[in-house]
C-alpha cells in the first residue's frame, strides 16, 4: 500500500475486519503528527480533545461534526450533535506511531512515513466486526480524512454530512458483504 502511484482515497480490507485508508499530506511529519495529538488541529478535521503523550493515557475525543462546515452541515438522522468518546494510547513513537484504543473495535493506529516533502498517513482501523459498523467506520475514516486534506493543503473541505452519506454508500457496494 506504499505505492504512490496507486494510492486510491477509498480504504480497504487489509484483513477480513481491518480498514486500511492512506492519505499523502504536505510535510514536515512533525506538522501532521500535530494534526493527530493537538487538540485544536484535530478537532478542525476529526475530534477535540486534549491528549497527554504517554502510553496508556487516556483522552475523551469530542466529535462535533456539523462544526467542520462553515455553514454547518445537517447531520442524518440518528446521529447526536455531539459524540463523546474516551479513548487509551496504546503505542506511541513520535512522530511516526500513535495507536489508540476505539470504542469496542480493536483500535486504531496512525502512521507515517516521510515520502520527500510529504507524509503518507496510513490509519489502521481494526477487529471492525459488523458490517454496520464497519460502513459507518469506513465512511466515517475516508470523510475525516478529506477533511484533513483540505485543511492541511489549504483546501476546500466537503460538505462533511453530505460527504459522509455518500461515502457510506459507495462503501455499501464496494466492500464485501
Amino acid at each position: 500500500m506504499n505505492d504512490l502511484a496507486t494510492l486510491d482515497a477509498y480504504g480497504v480490507l487489509t484483513e477480513p475486519t481491518t480498514l486500511t485508508i492512506q492519505r499523502l499530506l504536505p510535510g514536515p511529519i512533525e506538522r501532521i503528527w500535530a494534526y493527530l495529538t493537538e487538540s485544536e488541529l484535530r478537532r478542525r478535521w476529526l475530534a477535540a480533545g486534549e491528549m497527554e503523550l504517554r502510553l496508556g493515557a487516556t483522552t475523551e475525543l469530542v466529535w462535533r461534526n456539523e462544526q467542520l462546515n462553515d455553514p454547518p452541515t445537517r447531520r442524518p438522522e440518528g446521529f447526536g450533535e455531539e459524540h463523546r468518546m474516551q479513548v487509551e494510547i496504546t503505542e506511541l513513537d513520535p512522530p511516526h506511531r500513535l495507536g489508540i484504543s476505539w470504542g469496542g473495535t480493536g483500535g486504531v493506529t496512525f502512521v507515517l512515513e516521510p515520502q520527500g516533502r510529504e507524509v503518507l498517513l496510513t490509519v489502521i482501523h481494526r477487529r471492525v466486526e459488523d458490517r454496520a459498523t464497519l460502513l459507518n467506520v469506513s465512511a466515517g475514516w475516508h470523510a475525516h480524512l478529506d477533511m484533513l486534506v483540505a485543511d492541511a493543503t489549504g483546501g476546500v473541505k466537503p460538505r462533511h454530512w453530505d460527504h459522509w452519506t455518500r461515502l457510506r454508500a459507495e462503501y455499501d457496494r464496494r466492500l464485501p458483504a
